[in-house]
């Protein structure tokens, strides 16, 4: 038997969340079994608990896009019994039982190994936000942004990907220009390595199609007049990753930036990519984030904490840029 934070979905398309225990049997298919330890809660996650958005696609679904944990059985010969793995997306949570659960059963092809240095909780204290800010900055690596060719800028920089990666830039040796529309959390942003912190509201509102040049790059995690407003700000051959909709799907921009100026526009996706890229992502974080700049983001809350927590998130009740989840309390 293990607990398992479980999703139902009611005859009138509500949601129910529920603390259960489930038998070993009830777990999906898959070539590796894992005692999970450690997940997170994601605003992703919290929609999928209170049902405020359409995140299952199969019911009933055990929630959490994130686990970490120890192998314990595993019928693929690249994974023994007592590795330490990471999982990141890959429908978990969506389409495929999630790590909000004391087991988990998934494909050999989504484990990653815990990069040193650091512990299974470390690498939920980065999580999928954490991931996907790593992929956003090795889009500006390779496109060829170096600190020489001017600031970065972050928006959405006190979310979960913003702080990772304002303090992942600065640790490159970037000049980190961070957005919030938390002047509160200003401070803990410089903290991280922001040289800057603009408030929100000067990005958010419709802007000129082509500004003065500000930024060599950009990791946007907002979307919408944010997005259109860092593209026509970004300098020449700059680029400018996305991979957030915090403050809108839409984009109403122009082309001007892009055919005036040759700046590039890079799409993240973090739920299917191929685990080389992954561990050259982990990889980058483990050389350039050390585990104790992590502890300042963190509030750890137990499983049996999850199902309140979600509706706080969503509500901001909670105030820490990311949430671990200890599974076996």
């Amino acid at each position: 038997m293990f607990k398992a934070l479980l999703l139902s979905r009611n005859a009138d398309k509500s949601t129910t969340a529920t603390l259960t225990e489930l038998e070993d049997s009830a777990l999906p298919p898959g070539d590796v079994t894992v005692r999970v330890a450690w997940s997170t809660l994601n605003y992703k996650d919290a929609l999928a608990v209170t049902g405020r958005g359409a995140i299952v696609k199969t019911w009933p679904m055990v929630a959490g896009i994130d686990l970490a944990g120890t192998v314990e059985a595993s019928s693929h010969p690249d994974w023994q019994p007592g590795d330490a793995v990471v999982v990141n997306s890959w429908g978990l949570g969506e389409t495929h039982w999630g790590g909000l659960a004391q087991k988990a059963r998934v494909s050999a092809d989504w484990l990653l190994k815990v990069p040193a240095p650091y512990s299974l909780r470390d690498t939920m204290a980065i999580g999928t936000a954490g991931y996907t800010a790593a992929l956003c900055v090795q889009a500006l690596l390779r496109h060829g942004i170096t600190p020489d060719k001017g600031p970065v800028l972050v928006t959405g920089g006190s979310g979960g990907v913003g702080v990772v990666a304002v303090a992942l830039l600065a640790g490159l040796g970037f000049e980190v220009h961070a957005s919030s529309g938390r002047p509160a959390l200003a401070e803990g942003l410089k903290a991280l390595g922001a040289a800057e912190v603009i408030d929100r509201a000067t990005l958010a509102a419709p802007g000129k199609p082509l500004q003065s040049e500000r930024w060599a790059g950009v990791v946007d995690t907002v979307g919408s007049h944010t997005l259109a407003n860092a593209c026509a700000a970004t300098r020449w051959n700059g680029a400018v990753a996305a991979c957030g909709l915090a403050g809108g799907a839409d984009f109403p921009a122009t082309v001007m930036p892009f055919i005036l100026r040759g700046v590039t526009l890079y799409g993240i996706n973090c739920v299917y990519v191929p685990n080389t890229q992954r561990a050259e992502a982990w990889a980058l974080l483990a050389r350039h984030l050390p585990p104790a700049r992590l502890a300042g983001l963190v509030q750890e809350i137990g499983l049996s904490e999850a199902i309140t927590a979600s509706a706080d998130l969503l509500d901001g009740r909670l105030t820490a840029n990311r949430v671990v989840v200890d599974v076996n309390r």
